[in-house]
């Protein structure tokens, strides 16, 4: 769901601090139910969002190298 149009994104992102200094990142920011991503090159360009559950498996599966 992106509720970007609405105003209702979090106050504040944070991008990982093992990310590249190319500027090929996602930024993150905490949200009452989950959490919302957006393209660091691309701030402007929306976010999605996620629920607790949805990003907790997706971070469980970055540690266990699902995705190299």
């Amino acid at each position: 769901m992106d509720s970007s149009s609405h105003g209702l994104g979090p106050l504040s992102w944070r991008k990982s601090t093992y990310s590249a200094t190319g500027g090929s990142c996602v930024e993150v920011g905490r949200l009452g139910g989950g959490a919302a991503v957006r393209d660091s090159k691309d701030r402007d360009g929306g976010y999605f969002t996620t629920t607790r559950a949805q990003w907790g498996a997706f971070v469980r599966a970055v540690k266990d190298g699902r995705f190299e």
